[in-house]
């Protein structure tokens, strides 16, 4: 588990199975999640949060421990190469499990989308890369699908939108700085994950206490409840397989790729949010709405997964690109 030659092209294999992995694992901990905040009625995602910050840090101290992987001891210069991850990972986290908790899982599903936009913009001013007309349009009918099913929402929450359209900046902002600093020779993948956790753990116990958020879990009931306990510690293991996930499907491929295999798994959720999670209330308009999102996102996501994956060429789609910064 070393970290490969930053000089190497990573294999289509590579690519492929990193992508594999981070669809599998963002679609299984949106699952539980949803069981543990809405149908156990769990009051805490901040100590949900902090369970899972935990378990990365105790994964990956051993690991390193037992020389399994390798990422740089701790000295005083490695909080300004980690700036700002930190803060957006803990907002990533934070805002994510709040907006879950609050929305019904097709809505959810649907709102995350505006992600694959942000991070198409961010991509382009920090680090300066170009996209097709035909991504352009693609990247428009899923926002128009989006607002025409928000725009339906018969169970509107304003915190709940509030909540996943701050989970969408912090997510796009986060796979974009994620990309810039895995730098092998610097703290690479495993450092970032590491020290992310270890640096934002304190400061979110610290909240949690004060606001009384740790009490209000502490006194949950389902504590003797050996299903909600299994959920729970399987929540935590699930978002450091995510936190890896995604740090990996970056490392090989892009923030674009890792938001694009999000939107792929996004039409999974959504169709069987509809079946099981017991939330969404249907309306035409809004059932629309959902199904224009989702055909704009597998557009999308072909047209990328498919330039992302073959082999570097020149291609008809790159040669009339669109720089968003102008």
């Amino acid at each position: 588990m070393e970290e490969p030659d930053a000089a190497r092209p990573p294999s289509r294999l590579a690519r492929l199975l990193s992508a594999l992995f981070y669809g599998t694992c963002s679609f299984l901990i949106v699952l539980v999640n949803k069981a543990l905040l809405t149908t156990y009625g769990f009051p805490s995602p901040i100590v949900l949060g902090i369970g899972q910050m935990a378990t990365t840090i105790m994964i990956l101290y051993v690991s390193k421990l037992n020389k399994i992987i390798h990422f740089p001891d701790f000295d005083k210069k490695i909080p300004g190469k980690l700036f700002p991850l930190p803060l957006l990972y803990v907002g990533n986290h934070i805002s994510g499990l709040s907006s879950t908790s609050k929305l019904s899982l097709p809505m959810f599903t649907v709102l995350r989308k505006f992600t694959i936009p942000l991070t198409l913009l961010l991509e382009a001013v920090i680090l300066g890369k170009q996209y097709s007309l035909n991504i352009i349009f693609s990247v428009l009918a899923i926002v128009l699908g989006a607002f025409i099913a928000a725009g339906s929402d018969l169970a509107f929450n304003l915190e709940g939108y509030i909540f996943v359209f701050l989970n969408d900046i912090f997510t796009a902002a986060n796979g974009v700085y994620t990309k810039q600093k895995m730098d092998p020779k610097e703290l690479g993948k495993y450092g970032v994950l590491f020290y992310n956790a270890c640096f934002m753990i304190i400061p979110t116990v610290i909240i949690s206490v004060s606001t009384g958020d740790f009490q209000q879990a502490t006194e949950f009931s389902h504590w003797k409840n050996v299903l909600f306990i299994i959920q729970f510690l399987l929540s935590c293991l699930l978002g450091f397989l995510l936190m890896y996930a995604t740090v990996l499907c970056s490392y090989y491929n892009s923030a674009l790729t890792t938001a694009v295999v999000g939107a792929i798994k996004n039409v999974s959720v959504a169709y069987i949010g509809m079946l099981v999670g017991g939330d969404y209330i249907f309306s035409l308009l809004n059932f629309i709405g959902l199904n224009i999102c989702m055909a704009g996102g597998l557009r999308y996501s072909f047209l990328t997964l498919n330039s992302q994956l073959k082999p570097k060429q020149p291609t008809d789609e790159e040669s009339v690109p669109l720089d968003l910064k102008s």
